[in-house]
């Protein structure tokens, strides 16, 4: 799976001969010192790689068609210090396959009034390259970012920290490799969809493993690595009771650290970074593998139930772009509501299968085995815990036939109000935004799905750019919903986006 340490984005200036050796001298030394201070002190997540300065149109095609080639390359950014006339970049800007970032910054922070002269003007003059090379974008209809600001600025770093993480996620979708275990939950709409589609828009590829072929590796797993690995659970977690030594189901604790083991190891083998698995196809397995997935997810490996696969995919790369971000990414479900009057409540959960990741650190998860109605098998381990209060947002990636849609509600996750001593699950609580009967009205009528992906780790600016990039419709939730404005929306984008991923 490809890691921040392997990341790298190319930064590139354009100007032109026309003011000189000495004006594209300075350039040079200018575009070096803040490459330099990116890597040293903006605290960006991936390293910048200063390229060689763009003043003629073969050497920009040249540099497009590396950024395509290069492995690691995972995006560009350019910064247009003069006046670059944009005819020369077109060629170069048709072949890009790579996210593009114009920083539309200038060397100096201040206006030298007393001593500001023509050539000072020439030489920094992104205010008017800027806006060349915006038209071309324009005209391209390029997916492209843009920051804008001085090059010091927290704000500038933080807006282009976020674009290099989408950047990163999206690169490491081109070679995402999701796995399925059976297929999808009998007679459910929603988690089908078109593979073939999704692998052309996204790049990911999903294909289906019999559950057999993932038993015979669970049962090569060693007695010792099972032993070692409930020593983990033992430090990690409180152990009910019936887990513990001599317990009555300590075998079926057991068995949840041979399917954990077995799980990873076929992922690993196979070079896997998401998953599904399905309560309906267990031949083989001895439970429903719960607290495996739980702990899986939160090693970053994308997971849905019930065959869902987009969700899987959408898990991965949110868990990507969040990483060692404070904050965590769950895969979740809209299980029940509370209608108590003014204070609407929605309580998230699945039937095992939630990420540690979001958990409230006051108190360590409690590992317990408890019966599953469902599966017909043993009763299965699990993590058990309550979520941390904050913002958060829920996101569903949906196939509407003729498009992929991405559809977010921004929530205010609360402290869980009263215990719940009898539900065997972890599980959050949330104020979705603007109001239930609004969120739930909106989302129902884009079509998103019940399940999504769970995240207090990623703003809402995370979606905004992964939808720009990919150019995929895009459906926000949240404390400015008005649903005759939302209708309309939803209207708007079927021309909008009607024939972009047939």
């Amino acid at each position: 799976m490809f890691v921040y340490e392997e990341a790298e984005i190319w930064f590139v200036a354009g100007s032109q001969h026309l003011y000189g050796p000495e004006s594209l001298e300075q350039i040079k030394k200018n575009i070096q010192l803040v490459s330099e201070y990116f890597n040293k002190e903006a605290n960006l997540p991936v390293r910048i790689v200063l390229k060689p300065l763009a003043t003629k149109p073969d050497e920009i095609y040249r540099l497009c068609q590396e950024v395509n080639y290069s492995q690691n390359c995972v995006g560009l950014i350019t910064w247009l210090h003069t006046f670059s006339p944009a005819k020369m970049w077109i060629n170069g800007l048709t072949q890009l396959q790579k996210p593009l970032l114009q920083l539309h910054t200038q060397f100096n922070e201040l206006v030298p009034w007393d001593s500001m002269d023509m050539d000072f003007m020439n030489l920094n003059q992104t205010a008017h390259g800027g806006r060349e090379f915006g038209f071309i974008g324009s005209r391209m209809r390029l997916a492209h970012s843009i920051v804008t600001g001085y090059w010091k600025d927290k704000e500038v770093h933080e807006k282009i920290a976020k674009w290099m993480r989408v950047c990163v996620a999206i690169h490491e979708e081109k070679t995402m490799k999701v796995v399925r275990f059976g297929d999808n939950m009998r007679e459910v709409a929603v988690t089908e969809g078109n593979k073939v589609s999704a692998q052309i828009k996204f790049g990911y590829s999903v294909n289906t493993h019999a559950v057999g072929d993932l038993v015979s590796v669970i049962n090569s797993i060693n007695n010792s690595d099972i032993a070692q690995l409930i020593e983990e659970y033992e430090t990690l977690y409180q152990i009910s009771p019936v887990a513990q030594v001599n317990g009555p189901k300590r075998q079926n604790l057991i068995e949840a650290a041979k399917i954990e083991l077995g799980i990873k190891t076929f992922l690993e083998q196979g070079n896997y970074s998401a998953f599904t698995t399905t309560f309906e196809d267990l031949y083989g397995l001895a439970q429903l593998p719960g607290l495996a997935v739980q702990r899986l997810m939160e090693k970053g490996y994308g997971f849905a139930a019930e065959g869902d696969w987009k969700t899987a995919a959408l898990l991965r790369t949110m868990k990507v772009m969040a990483k060692d971000l404070s904050g965590g990414t769950a895969f979740m479900e809209d299980y029940t509501y509370d209608f108590t009057k003014g204070n609407e409540l929605v309580i998230g959960s699945h039937m095992l299968e939630v990420c540690p990741s979001i958990t409230d650190d006051e108190v360590k998860p409690l590992l317990d085995i408890q019966p599953l109605g469902i599966g017909n098998k043993a009763d299965p381990a699990r993590l058990i815990f309550a979520s941390k209060p904050g913002y958060a947002i829920n996101a569903s990636l949906i196939d509407i036939g003729n498009r992929f849609r991405l559809i977010t509600n921004a929530l205010q996750t609360i402290k869980q109000p009263y215990p719940l001593p009898n539900l065997p699950v972890a599980c959050t609580v949330w104020k979705p935004l603007p109001s239930l009967d609004i969120s739930a009205e909106a989302w129902i009528l884009a079509g998103g799905a019940h399940h999504s992906v769970y995240t207090q780790a990623l703003s809402m600016d995370y979606f905004r750019l992964y939808a720009q990039l990919h150019n995929i419709e895009l459906l926000v939730i949240d404390e400015n919903t008005e649903m005759c404005n939302f209708r309309n929306e939803l209207r708007w984008n079927e021309i909008a986006y009607g024939n972009t991923n047939a």
